[in-house]
């Protein structure tokens, strides 16, 4: 593990530079085991793909030096928390046409159908490996390589909420309006992100994610039948 300071008011944890599900693990579980701790003056753990983010708040009796000696003892404890037991969480999908405007130029990138590239996205079952780059952002790893393509060369400026996009070898919804650059094969009529829940964002790290395939009409009519 490596300790790295992250500004004034964070300490980063350091554990490879791989992504793998065994690195998530081993992130997820260093994660627990910090926030079982209770540090005192620790305000936020943010685990990504082979990182933690520890933020806390200084004062004179708690410096960055403190932090990290407090932080090696309480990864080097053998007692850790039992992770919990990885989620299943099923998102409904239409694919192609104006909501997967890149479905069509993938597929032929690939020299696949665009029903070949829906039965290869929605027939895989992914690891949430981090949310990040916005509040419910969850980058999911397991694309099938048959359908991994590299981000646009020109990002678009606009992205709705729910647009389901490929970049590189990862998958990912969009939960919020923003720019990106990731080629769009789908949206979903769920809220990645609603501020309003109890738990605001639907995806955490360990959890699993399939995608499954609707209708338009369904698309349509999803509000207001849920």
């Amino acid at each position: 593990m490596h300790y790295a300071p992250l500004g004034d008011h964070a300490v980063l944890i350091t554990f490879g530079d791989g992504v793998s599900e065994a690195m998530n693990r081993l992130v997820r579980d260093a994660s627990a085991r910090i926030a079982a701790a209770g540090i005192a003056g620790v305000t936020d753990i943010v685990p990504a793909f082979a990182s933690v983010a520890v933020h806390y708040q200084p004062s004179p009796d708690r410096m960055q030096s403190e932090i990290v000696t407090t932080l090696r003892a309480v990864l080097a404890s053998q007692t850790a928390p039992e992770l919990p037991a990885p989620r299943l969480v099923q998102i409904p999908v239409c694919y192609g046409g104006d909501l997967g405007p890149d479905l069509e130029d993938l597929a032929t990138t690939h020299d696949l159908s665009p029903s070949d590239v829906i039965s290869l996205h929605s027939g895989t079952e992914y690891l949430v490996y981090m949310v990040g780059f916005m509040p419910g952002f969850a980058y999911l790893g397991g694309l099938p390589p048959e359908i991994a393509t590299p981000r646009r060369s020109s990002p678009r400026t606009h992205v709705p909420a729910g647009a389901v996009g490929i970049g590189g070898q990862q998958t990912g919804v969009y939960p919020l309006e923003s720019p990106g650059g990731w080629n769009l094969i789908g949206r979903t009529p769920i809220a990645m992100f609603d501020i309003h829940r109890d738990e605001p964002t639907l995806l955490a790290s360990g959890d699993r994610v399939r995608f499954c395939s609707i209708s338009r009409r369904d698309y349509d009519n999803w509000n207001r039948s849920t």
